[in-house]
This record gives C-alpha cells, sequence and structure tokens, in this order.
C-alpha cells in the first residue's frame, strides 16, 4: 500500500497536497455502518479540515456492478429498472455536478434508506433524490448511463484494491511523505479515535477550529440531525433543540420527524 507505486499506476493524476494529511473514507451506500459514519465524518470536517483533504470512494462489490443484463441505455435508465449497484452509479453521476453534491447524494441515500424507508435501488428514486437536491436532473440521467460514471467507479475500485480494503467504511490516511505506507482504519469506531490518529499523522498537537454559525453549517449539509447539532456545538442536546426550534420559528429551518429522529434542513 505505498503511495508512490498507487499513484504511479493510478489513472488519475495526483496533484501536491496543500494540507499535511490526505484521507480516502472508503463506503457503501447500502451500508447501515457507512451511515452511522456520516455524522463523526461531518464533525471531523467541521473542526480539523485545515489539517487534511478528504477524498470519499465507494466500496462497491464487482458483483453489484455486472451491468452487463443491461441491453441500452433506455433500458438502464428505464423508470421501473432497479440494481443493488444504482445507488452508486447515482452518486458518481451526481458528483459530476461537483464533489459537494456528491456528498449530499449520499447524504440523502442514507436518509431515504434508513429514515424512509425508501427503495434507493430504484432508478425512479434516485431521479427524485436528484430532483430534491435541485441538481440537472437532465445531466444527471445521462450522466448516469456515461462511461465516465463508470470509469470513475472503476478508478475507485483501483484505490480500494491498492490500499487493500476490503470493507466499509474504512480510512485510509496519508502524510506528505509520498513515500511512507498509508496507515488504514478498518470500521466504525468513536469520534476520538479518528481525532488521536489525526493528531498523531500530523505530528503535533492539533486544535480544533470553532464551529461555524448554524446558518453556515446547513448551508453547507444539506440536513442535520439534533443530537449531531449538539455534539458540533458541544451542547446538551436539549439545549441544541431549543436553538434549533428558535431558527424554525424564524422560518429559517423546517423540521422532518421520523421514528427515532428528527433531521432539520434549511427552508427552501
Amino acid at each position: 500500500m505505498n503511495r508512490e507505486t498507487m499513484l504511479a499506476n493510478s489513472i488519475t493524476s495526483s496533484v501536491p497536497l496543500s494540507k499535511p494529511i490526505e484521507i480516502y473514507v472508503f463506503v457503501d451506500p447500502l451500508c447501515s455502518k457507512s451511515w452511522a459514519l456520516q455524522p463523526l465524518l461531518r464533525k471531523l470536517q467541521v473542526e480539523y479540515e485545515r489539517y487534511f483533504t478528504l477524498k470519499i470512494a465507494l466500496l462497491t462489490s464487482l458483483p453489484k456492478m455486472n451491468l452487463s443484463h443491461f441491453g441500452t441505455k433506455d433500458d438502464v435508465t428505464s423508470c421501473d429498472k432497479q440494481h443493488p449497484a444504482f445507488p452508486s452509479i447515482a452518486m458518481k453521476a451526481a458528483e459530476f455536478q461537483g464533489k459537494r453534491a456528491g456528498f449530499r447524494f449520499l447524504s440523502k441515500i442514507f436518509e431515504y434508506t434508513y429514515l424512509k424507508s425508501r427503495n434507493v435501488m430504484s432508478f425512479s428514486v434516485l431521479v427524485e433524490i436528484a430532483e430534491n437536491l435541485g441538481l440537472d436532473v437532465d445531466e444527471f440521467v445521462m450522466d448516469f448511463s456515461s462511461p465516465h460514471v463508470m470509469r470513475s467507479l472503476q478508478v475507485d475500485l483501483y484505490l480500494a484494491n491498492e490500499m487493500e480494503v476490503q470493507d466499509a467504511p474504512s480510512f485510509v490516511f496519508f502524510n506528505e511523505n509520498i513515500e511512507d505506507e498509508g496507515l488504514k482504519v478498518n470500521g466504525l469506531h468513536s469520534y476520538d479515535i479518528y481525532q488521536q490518529i489525526l493528531e498523531e499523522m500530523v505530528g503535533y498537537s492539533i486544535t480544533p477550529d470553532s464551529p461555524p454559525t448554524l446558518s453556515e453549517l446547513f448551508k453547507r449539509f444539506d440536513s442535520l440531525a439534533t443530537n449531531e447539532i449538539a455534539e458540533i456545538y458541544h451542547i446538551p442536546e436539549k439545549n441544541a433543540e431549543r436553538e434549533l426550534k428558535k431558527q424554525l420559528l424564524l422560518q429559517n429551518l423546517e423540521r422532518l420527524p421520523f421514528k427515532d429522529r428528527t433531521l432539520w434542513r434549511r427552508r427552501k
């Protein structure tokens, strides 16, 4: 898993790091542990992103990626079609409209799967998500069946193979020395573990950034749960809920209640 060898053979070109650490996070859109990782990853971005660049890579098994039984583009994008690989393809198609669009699409896939109990393997549901996020739907549908999207997925699988990643979620940390081995962390762990690893990789004591305003936070992340807000601002959950309700009354936010949690998002 030497990065010098890996990057020499990679399909994509490398750019010099402007931050001391590079983090690859491998997730599966249909994996509950990848969903559970999301709040930890968001908090890590809010507090320590000045120390690292982040690359989200999809770990979709090759059997799921066998789409050869679809004969034509119209077959693939038919509204009644579904396939286990479709969520990964859809996220890559969304990513073609910007890195942030890809992040938001992945978050929405988790929301639809685990909170709304919707079938995200269905093409029609994925188009609905694209519409919900305000993406260019025509472009999304066109990219969904594009060979460029499949190539992007193949790059992720290539990286997973080179980094010996087999499970989702997994982190791989690299420092500025391109000859050093990456540090792989499999599975889901507590926030302080990732925090400690980042500090060890940086090589000196790191300090968290102050969180942004609620308004800025909701511009960055499409929707957040009450407990996520509490964790990011280091306040009791009841205090977070009180502040969120104030924003609700001011019509800055809207509340999305589900069975076991409440999500909040900017009012459109």
